[in-house]
């Protein structure tokens, strides 16, 4: 359970970023994990973060 979290993440990047095999070089696999990261953060929306992004609720956690 310590790493539900990090778990969680990488379930979602293997499952929602299946086009990684049409990468050619490192640089454009570097390039959609930075690109895939920053959607999961800013404009992913699950229902159990009350349909937030993770940055959007853990702001609102700690205000």
């Amino acid at each position: 359970m310590d790493n539900a979290c990090i778990e969680s993440f990488f379930l979602h990047l293997k499952v929602e970023t299946s086009y990684f095999t049409q990468c050619k070089t490192a640089e454009e696999l570097k390039q959609t994990l930075e690109e895939y990261i920053n959607f999961y953060n800013h404009k992913r929306f699950p229902k159990r973060l009350n349909q937030c992004a993770p940055i959007e609720y853990r702001s609102t956690l700690a205000a």
